[in-house]
């Protein structure tokens, strides 16, 4: 058509030029995309005419030679002056493409001129004018220095954008195919380009360069251009393997091995068939490269799901080119020749297996892609397969590289489900293979790495269905036994090595508590081999010196336990010196794990004597500077070596040392104790007297002790080692507890116990055991005994330079170390009468007489005069805590001193009472002067840094002291303006000190707000309110929160303020409830937070010892319970659900508590009284110890049962939503538990006035565990107070529809009426009751009330025997029929199940409401009976181990019988849920219509037309949207589509094959669509040539798929020529027509499930485009 065109205008047109200059556009203009392919066809044309010398006057038109050459000339200059410079304006944008889209307006005129430039190139046949385009091209795709991927696509000037110049450069390329030099160029720019561009750029030069120069050679220039692109792509790759960035070249690379797929993976015969015979050049195998094979692993665990898609692409290819050869791979020459490592291997006589093996691998593979795990779980019986067949070979070569396997496991740990990263850790911890030793090694890497990251995931460690709390998670116990299975598989000389590495990754990155517990727990329990030294005791201590620094404080303990553990049986002491092993030791600390007496500390004591002589001799530096090494260490020689090298210091300089490391003594002390009892367990071992303890303690501190012994005296000794010598003493006093030590001392926090144990409490911190070895330690004998010869000159030391010498900044610290020492000193031995003769009348007198005077001298403002009065301040408070533990008699002379105490806070009063001054609150430190100092900068620093940790403590000691003087002063309140000013001068100091250092305040604040609560209400509200927000403010810090929280409640819920009313205390009573409610809400998040609130007011209301206080005195602090009601109610029903992650940390704390002395850990650390259960636990003993004679507690308990009727009232009336093991659910039946405890307790009449309410709460709809205790309550309220009767009758008369299926709630009563019978009067008359209201439901139409009443009528029948039916006539005749019914359901299905189930069930069956009413029965058995989640379960053991706990014979703890402990769950849950409200309605129906225009009888001869004449009939118009379908198999798919494709207008929809039209499930889904519709048939072989195709056309090729660089539907503004390319619904888009694609479109999702149907997805996609083009296509609603 176009020669024919062409013949006619050259025949009008005289003057060809003139045409062609017409055409022709000037160069700064921008021409229409028309007149461009105008100009294209015109030139197309004219180089088609044939040449000859004249012109003829035919139909043909000829050119001359002459014409031709100037025509060529100028088609030249085309190229040069129009195609050029309309590309650079293109890629710069210029002219922005008038008047439509810049990206369509691009697109258009860019294909426009790559046509032009084409048939220009096409038309010269010029290779020469082709390279040289090809050369101007070029450097467009080199990426200027300093220039940045963003600034594409215009890249400067003279240089074409990246998109334009691929495009140019691919219609050049078929030209330029001979020059070799050239295209390897261009080759490698384009594989520059690659590594470089983004991702959009680098599908395209993929697709559009390198395809079409492959398309351009014989069959030799592609295996030479393959061979150079794959051996690029694999250095590449190997190159960046080790680098961040490996992620993107694998993704880039495998985008670039799908392209070539065709070319890599043809079958060699069909290499051969197309080559001459004589050349036997064949294409590169990618099968043996190695990088190749690294290239494919990487992609098939890689983050984005297509590159994952494209490796699998590959490996398929790989297979199936391995299948159809028929060849052994590799060759054995290869195999035996090349060392290299042989990932994929194929052998023809087993050709079944290998095919089998690879199809499970893909299938795997792919459904791995699904993120649900009831789709992946069906599966996973194929990895067993898979490992099946990679571990059973017989021919001694492994066919599968266990790599293959690894794939999987790491697919599986990178899911974004947790359960399938649980299913996966699973497997791989169930992986029996691994007992193979080259399975196992070929795992080590695997498992260091990718395993060990996935095990940080703590939410893997969550106990499964069928665990109870406190067990050992099963993934705890799987990864015991995998770890020691895994260890005992390796090699013997690997072991070690991995060990280490193992280890360093615990210390190298961050491990939440819970998986480091049980990595630990793990390894504690491998066999014991010499595994680790010197790197492996290095690596354990940065494990614990970094890793668990800010774990809670119990697992960190337990984890401390279970590395130390490890390392006792896995360190080869022959590798690792005694110094190694102690500076390991050291960081375990003695408050947490290794605490001296506990199991863990025995071990290690039995491990070092036991190694002792095989220990690797340590290099030391003797006193003359000389290194010498023994032939054996032991234990004494090192510890006596270390007291040297301690002791030893240089001389004494003028400057003042600070204080040194605590850690050297902290080392020598663990050192000096473990020495002394690993002697001491030998002689016990031997038989031998432990009389020797003592002298060989003497001898390990003699050197010390003669130290100390020479404090005093000894002017000259250097402060340095008086230090240390007292850093050393300090920390051996502390790590072995005094036995002589004042009652008040003995006041220590509780030790956690297991269940057994807490049967027999102790008040000691040690469990029994270890406090009776305790009792007996010679050890902590011989050390009072030794230290007892040095306490004089200890304490003369201390008290003189606390006595005016520590004037230097540095001396501060130096004193808190003197302080500490002498308040060890003198608690350990204030029993002994001369030596506490001599401190109370001696030395404290002395040195409270210096601190007097220095501190009521004036202040000089320089740094001596300051630290006195620092360290004066410091020495009083210690003074006044030493008196508060009651060490002092009180006729002393330092008591005496101390009681006078407040004259010097407090100026005195002379009458008439002036305004009192209180200038010495709050005092500050006057910071000395620094201008005069010539280095300034050099001193100032440290200078600052101490100075406000030092103004701090100053204030914080005056608070103590002012606080002692509160408790000891004279009897009686201070005068009132001395108190309100005392008062405002603390909350002065709360804004001052540091929130580590307030609790003296808040104790102070505690003694003085009762005063002052009525006088100065504002200022005590000012006080609470300003504490509360200090505590709130702590809340993120656990070290300081705790205590503060403590201090605060003791202040602001003081009894006297308890007391108060609003009367009394409007805004004081009301802040306080405030507090109390915010309070219980930040415990919501914080566990822990309302036990403190809780216990406080339990024990303040209801002391467990009233001691000397009068009953008034004790009634008056309970009527306060009255007032604060809500705080007893909310902790019966306290409970918060947690979140997942808080727990876990909940139940693996129980899970070590239950490990009992098993882990030092609970001896060590103190129990904190945090379990979420624990304020329920407080509020029941408290309730269990109420007295009903004492009218206070009566009205108590009757008050909290009507205010917990009204919660459950306002819960059954709320709208929230009401599930099983909801918060509300929770709430409801924790309610009616403690009103089943109560009962026992309440008035008769009051029951009677709250009974009417009990039956109310039976009509609302409950879940099953809530409606139990209403049962069970009715049950016992009519037992005990049988005159109710009737008003249990009177349910039944309630209107059924009010009723419904609540009615089981009373028919279950009755099931009970044996029970309640024997306590009737007129026994007849109430069984005929009972029967009578039970058949009028006996034929109720639910199913669930007829089931519950023939229970009931079965077991009432049976209750007056054969004589009491003599009465009832006709009715016994229905009732016998009735129960015959029942009887008659065993052989009808389902109704015999729910029948026997019924009859079965624990509440009916075994339960008797009577004997098993107990504590446990309410808080434990009842709940794990009826499906309540087990966090609700409240065992017995937690109610014993309080011991304020009153049992009573009305109310037992435990229950008399075991019977219903021993019943499992039943399968019946109680149905009793209202019906739905409303009428079923019916559904609406789809009606298929057929075209309203077109009737019946008219559609026969419309047939005849084809789809588009058809359609233009009836005036519908097509939009130039184009849906291919062609890789869609299901006919029922296709037949929607079609339908779809029909109703929105798409232009025409492609099949793989028009014979699905006549597929019945096809017409069933189109309902004649597909007349209207065009249809192209288009194989999928043919797609990737049918894509390029419709690029070529100006088509946009959109792909329905998720990638990283997807772009959602609901931005995406389709072009509006769009082909729509749609997945297989299983495989989804091929990986070799992704790089195709112009644009991946992914439709937003919310829900669980990962895909949407593929009909549903086009259908989404077609409606979008439609919609954004619906002003224009004339679509029509309906």
């Amino acid at each position: 058509m176009s020669s024919i065109l062409i013949n006619a205008l050259l025949s009008s047109c005289h003057d060809p030029d003139t045409l062609f200059n017409t055409l022709c556009w000037p160069t700064d203009s921008w021409p229409d995309t028309e007149r461009v392919e105008a100009l294209t066809t015109f030139i197309d044309g004219i180089g088609k005419l044939p040449q000859s010398d004249t012109s003829d006057d035919g139909d043909k038109v000829a050119f001359s030679i002459a014409k031709r050459d100037i025509f060529l000339r100028k088609v030249e200059s085309i190229i040069w002056t129009q195609c050029l410079p309309l590309f650079l304006k293109v890629s710069n944008g210029d002219g922005a493409c008038k008047g439509k889209r810049v990206p369509d307006g691009r697109a258009e005129i860019t294909i426009a001129v790559c046509r032009l430039l084409s048939v220009c190139i096409n038309t010269l046949c010029d290779t020469a004018v082709s390279g040289r385009v090809a050369r101007a091209v070029l450097p467009s795709f080199q990426l200027p220095d300093g220039e940045t991927e963003e600034e594409l696509p215009g890249q400067g000037e003279g240089r074409l954008g990246i998109d334009v110049a691929i495009e140019a450069m691919s219609v050049i390329l078929p030209a330029v195919s001979s020059n070799e030099e050239l295209t390897t160029s261009i080759l490698s720019s384009a594989l520059s380009c690659i590594k470089t561009l983004p991702d959009a750029l680098v599908s395209k030069i993929t697709v559009r360069l390198i395809f079409t120069l492959l398309n351009c050679y014989s069959e030799d220039g592609i295996a030479s251009k393959l061979r150079f692109i794959l051996e690029d792509l694999c250095s590449w790759h190997k190159s960046d393997s080790s680098n961040t960035d490996s992620p993107v070249v694998t993704e880039r690379a495998l985008l670039c091995l799908t392209t070539l797929s065709d070319y890599l993976f043809s079958p060699a015969k069909v290499q051969q068939h197309t080559l001459p015979q004589s050349l036997s050049y064949t294409r590169p195998d990618p099968r043996c490269s190695l990088q190749f094979w690294r290239i494919l692993q990487d992609g098939l665990t890689h983050k984005d799901n297509v590159s994952r898609k494209r490796a699998l692409y590959l490996l398929k290819r790989c297979v199936a080119l391995s299948e159809d050869e028929a060849v052994e791979f590799p060759s054995s020459s290869v195999s035996s020749e090349d060392n290299e490592e042989i990932i994929f291997r194929w052998a023809p006589d087993r050709c079944k297996l290998l095919r089998e093996f690879w199809e499970d691998y893909a299938l795997v593979m792919e459904t791995l892609e699904e993120n649900q795990i009831h789709v992946v779980r069906p599966v996973l019986n194929r990895i067993h397969t898979l490992i099946q067949t990679a571990a059973n070979d017989s021919q001694g070569v492994s066919l599968f590289h266990p790599s293959w396997l690894l794939g999987v496991y790491q697919r599986m740990f990178h899911s974004e489900n947790k359960s399938v990263m649980r299913e996966g850790v699973d497997h791989l911890l169930e992986l029996q293979v691994l007992r193979r030793p080259a399975f196992a090694l070929a795992f080590s890497q695997f498992i260091l790495g990718p395993f060990m990251d996935v095990m940080s995931e703590s939410s893997l460690f969550h106990r499964t269905a069928g665990q109870s709390v406190g067990e050992c998670p099963e993934l705890g116990v799987k990864l015991q036994v995998f770890m020691v299975t895994f260890f005992s598989s390796l090699p013997q000389e690997n072991r070690g090595p991995v060990l280490l590495q193992l280890v360093q990754r615990l210390g190298s990155q961050h491990w939440c508590a819970v998986p480091i517990l049980f990595l630990s727990r793990a390894l504690s329990h491998l066999p014991p081999c010499p595994l680790l030294g010197p790197d492996g005791l290095q690596a354990l201590r940065e494990v614990l010196r970094c890793t668990m620094i800010t774990h809670q404080v119990l697992l960190r303990g337990a984890a401390q336990c279970f590395l130390l553990n490890s390392a006792l049986s896995l360190t080869d002491v022959t590798l690792v010196t005694l110094d190694d092993v102690f500076s390991l030791l050291v960081h375990f600390r003695a408050d947490e794990s290794l605490r001296r007496g506990t199991p863990l500390w025995n071990q290690l004591c039995d491990w070092l004597d036991d190694s002792e002589g095989s220990f690797r001799p340590c290099v030391r530096e003797s006193a003359d500077g000389t290194s010498t090494s023994s032939e054996i260490e032991t234990v004494r020689g090192y510890v006596q070596h270390q007291m040297e090298f301690f002791l030893r210091v240089p001389a004494s300089t003028d400057q003042t040392d600070s204080v040194p490391d605590p850690g050297e003594a902290e080392l020598l002390a663990k050192a000096i104790l473990l020495c002394v009892d690993i002697e001491g367990r030998t002689q016990r071992s031997g038989g031998e007297q432990t009389t020797g303890v003592s002298g060989g303690m003497d001898s390990l501190l003699r050197p010390l002790l003669d130290t100390l012994s020479r404090l005093h005296t000894n002017v000259y000794l250097p402060l340095r080692k008086t230090d240390k010598s007292l850093q050393l003493l300090l920390r051996l006093l502390q790590l072995t507890p005094a036995r002589h030590t004042p009652a008040a001392v003995l006041q220590l926090p509780p030790a956690r116990h297991t269940p057994a144990a807490v049967l027999q409490l102790t008040p000691a911190r040690h469990t029994p055991a270890a406090v009776e070895k305790e009792q007996e330690d010679s050890v902590t004998v011989s050390m009072e005994t030794l230290v007892l010869g040095v306490v004089e000159p200890i304490q003369e030391f201390i008290l003189r330079r606390l006595s005016g010498e520590l004037q230097e900044l540095c001396d501060v610290e130096r004193a808190e170390l003197y302080l500490s020492v002498l308040k060890e000193v003198v608690l350990m031995y204030s029993v002994l009468e001369w030596n506490h003769s001599k401190v109370q009348e001696a030395y404290f007198p002395r040195l409270l007489r210096y601190v007097l005077r220095t501190l009521e001298a004036d202040q000089i403002p320089s740094v001596a005069g300051q630290v006195s009065r620092a360290v004066a301040m410091a020495s009083l408070a210690m003074t006044c805590e030493v008196a508060a533990l009651g060490v002092f008699n009180l006729q002393s002379e330092t008591t005496i001193l101390l009681v006078h105490l407040s004259s010097y806070f407090y100026s005195p009063a002379p009458p008439p009472a002036p305004p009192l001054s209180l200038v010495n609150f709050n005092q500050t430190l006057l910071k000395p002067p620094t201008a005069a100092q010539s280095t300034g900068v050099s001193e100032q620093g440290p200078l600052l840094k101490d100075w406000g940790r030092m103004a701090a403590h100053f204030i914080r000691d005056q608070w103590t002291c002012l606080g002692y003087g509160r408790r000891i002063g004279p009897p009686g309140p201070l005068e009132l303006p001395r108190a309100s000013g005392s008062l405002q001068a603390a909350i002065e100091a709360l804004s001052l000190l540091p929130s580590g250092l307030v609790l003296p305040v808040l104790d102070f604040m505690a003694s003085m707000l009762p005063q002052v609560a009525l006088s100065e209400e504002a200022l005590c509200v000012e006080a609470v309110t300003v504490s509360w927000k200090l505590v709130l403010g702590l809340s993120s810090n656990p070290h300081d929160f705790w205590p503060t929280l403590q201090g605060f409640v003791t202040m602001a819920f003081h009894h006297s303020l308890l007391e108060l009313t609003e009367e009394q205390a409007p805004g004081l009573t009301v802040t306080l409830q405030q507090i109390a409610v915010e309070l219980m809400e930040l415990s919501q998040a914080k566990t822990g937070v309302f036990n403190v609130l809780i216990q406080h007011c339990c024990h303040t209301w209801l002391p467990s010892d009233p001691g000397s206080e009068g009953q008034s005195q004790s009634d008056a602090m309970f009527s306060s319970a009255l007032l604060h009601l809500d705080i007893l109610a909310e902790a019966c029903v306290y409970g918060p659900v947690f979140r997942r992650d808080q727990r876990l940390i909940q139940e693996v704390q129980v899970y070590v508590e239950r490990l009992g002395e098993e882990c030092a850990a609970n001896t060590a650390v103190p129990s904190d009284n945090r379990d979420d259960q624990f304020p329920r636990v407080c509020v029941v003993a408290f309730l269990s110890r109420l007295q009903p004679s004492n009218q206070l507690h009566e009205r108590l308990m009757e008050e909290l049962v009507l205010c917990l009727l009204k919660k459950d009232e306002a819960i059954s009336k709320s709208k929230q939503r009401y599930y099983s093991n909801s918060l509300q659910h929770r709430v409801k039946n924790r309610v009616w538990q403690t009103l089943l405890m109560l009962l026992p307790k309440l008035r008769g009449e009051f029951v009677g006035t709250v009974l009417g309410r009990v039956f109310e709460a039976g009509f609302v709809s409950n879940q099953a565990s809530v409606k139990y205790l209403i049962e069970w309550k009715m049950v016992l309220i009519l037992v005990q107070y049988p005159e109710h009767i009737d008003r249990l009758w009177a349910c039944f008369s309630v209107d059924q529809e009010k009723t419904k299926t609540s009615v089981c709630t009373f028919l279950s009563v009755l099931v009970h009426l044996n029970i309640i019978m024997p306590q009737l009067k007129e026994k007849a008359v109430q069984w005929r009751k009972a029967l009578d209201v039970i058949l009028q439901w006996c034929f109720s139409h639910n199913f669930s009330v007829r089931l519950y009443a023939l229970l009931a009528l079965k077991r009432v029948w049976g209750l007056e025997g054969p004589g009491g039916a003599d009465g009832l006539g006709g009715l016994a005749t229905v009732v016998k029929a009735c129960l015959h019914q029942a009887e008659a359901m065993q052989s009808t299905g389902n109704a015999n199940k729910n029948w026997s189930r019924i009859q079965d069930h624990f509440f009916f069956g075994g339960f008797h409401p009577v004997r098993d009413y107990s504590v446990e029965t309410i808080f434990y058995t009842f709940p794990s009976l009826s499906e309540v989640f087990e966090d609700e379960w409240i065992p017995p053991w937690k109610f014993e181990k309080l011991v304020d706990f009153s049992q009573s014979a009305s109310l037992p703890l435990r229950n008399p019988v075991p019977d219903l402990s021993q019943i499992q769950p039943g399968d019946w849950i109680q149905q009793d849920k209202g019906d739905q409200d409303g009428e079923e309605r019916w559904a609406e129906v789809q009606k298929k219509m057929t075209p309203w225009r077109l009737g019946i009888q008219e559609q026969e001869p419309e047939l005849g037309l084809v789809p588009q004449q058809r359609a233009a009939r009836l005036g519908k118009l097509h939009s130039a949207l184009l849906v291919v379908a062609s890789l869609i198999d299901k006919p029922t798919n296709l037949g929607g589509l079609c339908r779809t494709c029909e109703i929105f207008g798409a232009s025409a929809l492609v099949l793989d094959s028009l014979r699905h039209v006549s597929d019945k499930h096809f017409q069933a889904l189109s309902v004649s669509s597909e007349l209207w519709l065009p249809l192209l048939e288009v194989k999928p072989v043919e797609l990737a040539d049918f894509l390029q195709l419709k690029k070529r056309e100006g088509y946009c090729i959109v792909g329905v798929e998720q990638t990283a660089n997807s772009q959602s539907l609901k931005d995406y503004k389709f072009p509006e020529k769009t082909l729509l390319l749609l997945g297989n619904e299983r495989e989804g888009i091929p990986a070799n027509l992704l790089q195709l694609l112009d644009v991946c479109v992914e439709i937003p999702q919310q829900g669980v499930i990962r895909s949407l149907n593929v009909h549903v997805s086009a259908a989404l996609l077609v409606w979008e485009y439609t919609r954004q083009y619906l002003p224009t296509t004339g679509v029509k609603s309906d």
